[in-house]
């Protein structure tokens, strides 16, 4: 089990780190060049080769290996580190733009592979919640790395260096795929047999789709991922900004959200992964979306308080480690929801479905976050967090009936063996 937990957790790193460079870095580092949050917001169309994944999920699920898959996209994220270090984010920022799209789509085609690999490694509720959680913090250690720790070095250490190590780093973990033992696994040659039993679905696409949405849950799945981080996405995109543009410097804003936040993130995501072995998916889900709405209605009093002070600073880090902490539990129990939706699927095709799910995870907070700035600049900050703050208690509201009447009934009966 432990090589398992390594090899994920290690995969998921390097897949976190383009989020990171993205999500913290990049909005940092535009708005502090005077850009407008509506032009910030707009950046996240760079992720959209997530949200495409599943259109080339079922080649990962039928063609090679899933080693091959994985060694060569991540030499792929290696090779396009290079061509960044290279470029100047000042004078080439189309190139950089273009660089993170590269590696947002090595890095969504890697995912399915590692998806695929994590489906077939993990069996048994405590295998799930442990496997989930090394991927939750895994992704979010890659990304407190890139957005958190590089933010914080890069006026030091420059441009050009910075993504020279994260190319060694990619080149390391290619090596380890490579002479990794866990993929020998026989579960994982299983699922290779099985690919050989959906050939004919290759002509017949719409057969792969009715056995994807006939899974038992999956309908109440779909809408639960569309819609569970809209509000905290929001929130969590803009409050940083607002801290910036009132309260903190670049640098501070690096160290207590890149860091300090994103390790409280970290923390979260390992807490979920050990209450799962002690609870209920749905007792759990139930009470923590309604602590995460709580904190919501905090965060949204702070943005009445313009003045710098030392206790603003204090409440919007105390407010970002809380929001952060419960953020990184929810996405460990919705992981480990949807892997156990996948389980339900038949073998050929559960990487795909899979994949199809956090492919609608991701469009979800994609699709919010990209239209958050644009809402800020037109609304203002105290408006726009109020609607933040229905959408979260409304995704409360989806997932308390869910645990009474609806697809969590079971999973909260329902105890971890």
């Amino acid at each position: 089990m432990n090589d398992k937990l390594v090899f994920l957790g290690l995969l998921y790193f390097v897949q976190g780190i383009p989020y990171g460079l993205q999500s913290s870095l990049l909005p940092v580092y535009l708005r502090g060049a005077g850009h407008s949050l509506t032009r910030i917001g707009l950046t996240k169309i760079l992720y959209f080769p997530w949200v495409l994944k599943v259109l080339w999920a079922p080649l990962v699920d039928r063609v090679g290996t899933k080693r091959l898959w994985l060694v060569a996209t991540v030499s792929g994220l290696a090779l396009t580190c290079l061509s960044s270090a290279a470029l100047s984010p000042e004078a080439h920022i189309w190139g950089v733009a273009g660089t993170l799209l590269a590696m947002n789509a090595l890095a969504s085609v890697q995912d399915i592979a590692v998806d695929g690999a994590a489906v077939g490694l993990l069996k048994g509720r405590s295998e799930l919640g442990l496997g989930n959680t090394a991927q939750v913090v895994g992704y979010k250690a890659g990304s407190v790395f890139a957005g958190g720790g590089l933010l914080a070095v890069i006026d030091v250490a420059g441009w050009g260096p910075m993504f020279m190590l994260l190319a060694f780093v990619y080149f390391g973990v290619a090596l380890f795929v490579w002479g990794a033992p866990v993929l020998d696994d026989e579960l994982l040659r299983g699922q290779a047999e099985g690919r050989r039993g959906v050939q004919s679905d290759a002509v017949h696409p719409w057969r792969v789709w009715r056995k994807l949405l006939s899974v038992p849950g999956t309908p109440w799945t779909i809408i639960y991922v569309l819609t569970y981080k809209l509000g905290e996405q929001g929130a969590v995109t803009m409050f940083p900004l607002f801290l910036l543009d009132n309260h903190m410097t670049a640098r501070e804003l690096g160290f207590w959200n890149g860091v300090i936040a994103m390790g409280f993130s970290i923390c979260g995501s390992s807490l979920g992964g050990l209450l799962l072995s002690h609870f209920s998916i749905g007792s759990l889900m139930r009470r923590v979306f309604v602590m995460r709405t709580v904190s919501m209605v905090f965060q949204s009093s702070l943005l009445t308080v313009l003045e710098p002070s030392p206790l603003m600073k204090v409440m919007a880090v105390l407010s970002l480690s809380v929001q952060h902490f419960l953020g990184g539990l929810i996405t460990t129990l919705t992981f480990t929801t949807m892997m156990h939706c996948t389980q339900r699927a038949e073998e050929s095709v559960q990487a795909t479905h899979y994949s199809f799910l956090s492919t609608l995870e991701v469009l979800g907070k994609l699709m919010f976050s990209a239209l958050a700035g644009g809402l800020v600049d037109w609304v203002g900050f105290p408006t726009a967090f109020l609607l933040f703050l229905v959408l979260s208690a409304g995704t409360a509201l989806h997932v308390w009936r869910a645990t009474d009447t609806g697809a969590l009934r079971e999973q909260l009966k329902e105890q971890p063996k």
